[in-house]
C-alpha cells in the first residue's frame, strides 16, 4: 500500500488526526476507466433529469453544512461560521446550474446566408480531471463539479492532501444525491498520478484552481497533451478609495474582506489603494481593528480572537514576506506576529510603505496582511492597481459612483467591481487575466469552458 500522504493536520493544534493512502495505480485506473465507461451513458440523460439529481445534491449540502463546516474547520482552520457559510454557498451554486443549467445549454440559433438552419450546440466532451486546493475545500469543488454535471460531463477530483475528509464527504453527497456511479470519482492521487491521468486519452480537460506556480506545471502538461485547461490562481487585488464620507465604515468593508478566510482567498483586497486626504485616517482605522487580537480556537469563534492560517508553513512563509518589507523599511502599524509551532497562528497585520524593492510589492500576499499604499490622483490609483503580474479582480469606491466607475473601467481585471468589495454569487462569473489565470467558473460562462460548441446545419 502507498504511504500516507494524505492527512488531516489540525492546523490550530498541529496535531495530525487521521492519514489516508494514496491511491493506487490500479485505483487511478479504475477512476478513469469508470469516468469514461460512465461518460458513455451520462450524456444521453436528458437533462432535466441530470437537473432533478443535481439538485439533490444541493439540498445534502444545505443539510450537512454543520458538519461539513466542522470538517473544513479540523482540516484548514477555517472559523467555524465561515466554514458553515461555505457549504450553504454550495448549495446555491448546484441549485443555480440545475434551474439554469437546461436555458444555459440550449441550442443557439444563428444568422445563416446559405438558406439553411444554423445552430449551435452545447454538447459535453468527456471525462475531465479537477485538481482542487485547501483554501475554500467545498466552494472551489462545487463551482467546477456542478456546470459540467449538468453538461453530462463525467469529473475525476483530486483534492488537496490536506483535506481528505472533505474530499470524502463531497463523494458521499454525490452518492447519496443518485450522481451514478463513475460520474463522480474522488481520487487521492499523487503527483506522478495527476501526469499520468492529465496524458491519458480518456481525459478531455484539466480544471486547476490553485498557485500560480501549480498553474504553470498543470498548464504545460495539459498544453503538451492537447488538453483543454481552466486556470484558476493568484490574485493581489487593489481595493480603490478615492474618498469617502465615513471612513470608520469603508475601513471596516475593507478589513472584514481581507480577514475573511484568514486572508486566504485569491480574489481578497491584497492592495489597498487609497487617497491621500483620507489615508491617514484610514490607516488608524484599520490599525485598531488589528490591534489587540489574541489566537483563538476557530471552533468557539470568540470576539477578539483570530484563526489560524492553514499550515504552519504558510504562517512562516507569510512572515517571510513582511519581515522583508520592514528590514527595507515598510512600517508594521499592527500585528504581523508568527505565534510558536507547530500551531499556525499569525496575528492579522497592517503594512504600509512597501516599495517595488519588497518582496510584498509584486508577491501575492496569501494571509491577513492589509498592505495601504498611498495616491494624490485618480490616475496614479488606476497605474498603481494595474501595477502587478496578476489580474483577479479589484473593486473602486467613492461617494461619486460615476467617478469610481471611470477608475474601475481602468482595471486590467476578470472582475471589476464598483462601491462593492465583490460582486458574489453563483450567478457571477469568476476568473483573471494576466497571470491570474483564464477561463470562468460560475454563472453564464460556467457552463462555456468544457464544452463541444457544436455547429449543427441543416440544408434547404
Amino acid at each position: 500500500m502507498s504511504a500516507p500522504t494524505y492527512k488531516v493536520l489540525n492546523p490550530a493544534t498541529g496535531e495530525v488526526i487521521e492519514e489516508f493512502a494514496a491511491a493506487t495505480d490500479e485505483q487511478v485506473e479504475q477512476a478513469l476507466s469508470s469516468a469514461q465507461s460512465a461518460y458513455e451513458s451520462w450524456q444521453n440523460v436528458d437533462i432535466t433529469e441530470r437537473a432533478k439529481i443535481v439538485s439533490k445534491v444541493a439540498a445534502l449540502f444545505a443539510e450537512r453544512a454543520e458538519e461539513l463546516g466542522k470538517i473544513m474547520t479540523t482540516e484548514m482552520g477555517k472559523p467555524l461560521s465561515e466554514a458553515v457559510g461555505e457549504a450553504e454557498y454550495c448549495k446555491d451554486i448546484f441549485e443555480y446550474f440545475a434551474t439554469e443549467g437546461p436555458s444555459l445549454a440550449a441550442d443557439q440559433e444563428i444568422k445563416s446566408f446559405s438558406g439553411g438552419k444554423a445552430v449551435v450546440q452545447k454538447l459535453p466532451v468527456g471525462a475531465l480531471l479537477g485538481i482542487m486546493p485547501w483554501n475554500f475545500p467545498l466552494y472551489q469543488v462545487a463551482r467546477f463539479a456542478a456546470p459540467n454535471l449538468m453538461l453530462g460531463n463525467t469529473i475525476i477530483l483530486k483534492h488537496a492532501e490536506s483535506c481528505p475528509r472533505s474530499a470524502l464527504a463531497i463523494q458521499e453527497i454525490m452518492d447519496e444525491a443518485g450522481v451514478p456511479a463513475g460520474v463522480y470519482n474522488n481520487v487521492f492521487a499523487t503527483h506522478d498520478q495527476i501526469s499520468t491521468i492529465i496524458a491519458d486519452s480518456r481525459i478531455q480537460g484539466v480544471s486547476l484552481t490553485g498557485s500560480e506556480r501549480a498553474g504553470a506545471i498543470i498548464g504545460e502538461q495539459a498544453g503538451r497533451n492537447l488538453k483543454k485547461a481552466v486556470l484558476e490562481l493568484g490574485g493581489s487585488d487593489p481595493f480603490v478609495v478615492l474618498d469617502s464620507d465615513d471612513v470608520p465604515g469603508i475601513v471596516d468593508t475593507a478589513w472584514g474582506f481581507r480577514i475573511d478566510n484568514t486572508g486566504q482567498a485569491c480574489n481578497s483586497n491584497k492592495r489597498m489603494i487609497v487617497m491621500e486626504d483620507i489615508y491617514d485616517d484610514f490607516v488608524a482605522e484599520l490599525t485598531k481593528r488589528a490591534e489587540g487580537l489574541e489566537a483563538g480556537d476557530p471552533m468557539a469563534e470568540l470576539e477578539g480572537t483570530f484563526a489560524p492560517m492553514s499550515s504552519r508553513k504558510a504562517a512562516e512563509d507569510l512572515h517571510a514576506q513582511v519581515q522583508d518589507a520592514v528590514s527595507k523599511g515598510a512600517t508594521l502599524h499592527a500585528g504581523g506576529v508568527l505565534h510558536d509551532g507547530p500551531a499556525a497562528y499569525y496575528s492579522p497585520a497592517v503594512l504600509t510603505g512597501v516599495t517595488k524593492e519588497m518582496r510584498a510589492f509584486y508577491e501575492e500576499l496569501f494571509g491577513p496582511v492589509a498592505v495601504v499604499y498611498k495616491v494624490a490622483s485618480d490616475e496614479e490609483a488606476a497605474d498603481l492597481a494595474n501595477d502587478t503580474i496578476y489580474g483577479l479582480g479589484g473593486s473602486v469606491h467613492s461617494t461619486d459612483a460615476e467617478r469610481a466607475a471611470k477608475v474601475a473601467q481602468k482595471l486590467q481585471v476578470g472582475m471589476s467591481n464598483v462601491n462593492i468589495a465583490v460582486a458574489e454569487g453563483a450567478e457571477m462569473p469568476f476568473g483573471g487575466v494576466k497571470r491570474s489565470g483564464f477561463g470562468r467558473e460560475l454563472g453564464p460562462l460556467g457552463m462555456d469552458e468544457f464544452v463541444n460548441k457544436r455547429l449543427f446545419y441543416v440544408g434547404e
